[in-house]
């Protein structure tokens, strides 16, 4: 399932990340694993910059605070989200597939069931960089407004496009779902979005309604791994 967020940063927020990634210390050939480390032409922040908890919380802050992401998504673990940059120089990143396991600083294990692109440059900004993913629906280009979001299955096959004029930069992150079952996922977040308009139309209170919120707690109960 691949859904698109817009605005998950406000301007004051993505203004703030731009301002602190302009002076960050980027670096090449970290977190990828041995076969996507040949395809990963690209640079992201190192673990021991200082300022990248602060970048971290914004974004986590702005993730928890979406109830149509955490409607789709339904994370359960989420591992730390990291920053990259694309350039002519360093341009592009490409076909593979997420790592199934990643592992937090706690030592604990994450199954990415879920991986999300936070793009932060304006698509005029930049040439090229697509992200492009291969699904079930056939190709998916993506590239999208400065603070809007994407989310995709990790096991998808996908890369980034050669950045071929100006700046990509991103955040990406991974999370583990409650429900690890792709369409299982997709048909309880379309019940969902169903059940959100139902109660703008009907109110909280009506008999229907209240029916059917319980199938989709049962439904999310019988498939959580949790």
């Amino acid at each position: 399932m691949l859904v698109t967020f817009d605005n998950i940063l406000t301007a004051q927020e993505l203004a703030a990340l731009r301002g602190q990634l302009a002076s960050a210390p980027w670096a090449t050939g970290l977190s990828a694993g041995p076969q996507a480390l040949l395809a990963k032409k690209n640079q992201q922040l190192p673990e021991d910059f200082a300022g990248l908890p602060d970048l971290r919380r914004v974004v986590m802050r702005a993730l928890n605070r979406s109830p149509l992401l955490l409607s789709a998504a339904l994370p359960f673990k989420v591992v730390p989200p990291n920053f990259n940059r694309y350039t002519p120089e360093h341009n592009q990143y490409g076909w593979h597939t997420d790592s199934t396991l990643r592992y937090l600083p706690d030592g604990s294990a994450l199954r990415t069931d879920i991986s999300a692109t936070l793009f932060l440059s304006h698509p005029a900004e930049y040439d090229g960089g697509e992200l492009h993913i291969e699904d079930t629906h056939g190709n998916q280009r993506i590239k999208l407004a400065a603070g809007s979001l994407v989310i995709y299955p990790s096991g998808s096959i996908h890369e980034v496009t050669p950045v071929t004029r100006g700046e990509r930069l991103a955040c990406y992150l991974f999370m583990q779902s409650v429900v690890k079952d792709t369409e299982c996922r997709r048909q309880l977040h379309e019940m969902d979005q169903a059940l959100m308009d139902l109660r703008q139309r009907c109110g909280e209170a009506d008999p229907a309604l209240v029916r059917l919120t319980g199938l989709y707690n049962n439904l999310l109960r019988r498939w959580s791994e949790c």
